[in-house]
């Protein structure tokens, strides 16, 4: 539970933060990293809306199905953000752009997987009488 809760309030607190500095950015200097990314100023104020919408949903209680759009979004911002900053030769010192967001991703990527059972919808993949696929009933 400790790890669940670290991992998630970490995310929550880089997407969320990050969510609405974009936002910040957005409505007082609408210039900055987008142009560099190629990107349109409007599409970086929606991202960090959604940032901070997303950060929201995973720490809030129940809303199982709500958590897991959250958690793809998140995954599909940071490995975007990786990717764009790789495509643009935006690897700032060490490879930061492209790393960090990587690593982000990796943390997301445990929060998601240590969540309490309350928190999930439901089995990735169910097994039914230790055979996947297999419904004794109907059998």
């Amino acid at each position: 539970m400790i790890a669940y809760w670290t991992t998630t309030i970490l995310v929550a607190f880089f997407i969320g933060s990050g969510g609405g500095a974009q936002v910040a950015q957005y409505l007082g200097n609408r210039h900055g990293v987008v142009p560099l990314l190629g990107y349109p100023m409007y599409f970086f104020a929606i991202l960090g809306f959604w940032k901070v919408l997303g950060a929201i949903a995973i720490l809030v209680p129940r809303f199982p199905r709500l958590k897991e759009w959250a958690y793809a979004g998140i995954f599909f911002d940071l490995t975007g953000a990786a990717a764009s900053c790789a495509a643009v030769g935006g690897y700032g010192a060490y490879g930061f752009h492209v790393i960090a967001p990587l690593v982000l991703t990796g943390l997301m990527v445990a929060s998601w997987a240590l969540r309490p059972e309350s928190r999930t919808i439901g089995v990735l993949m169910p097994a039914k009488n230790g055979r996947p696929g297999i419904n004794v009933r109907a059998a």
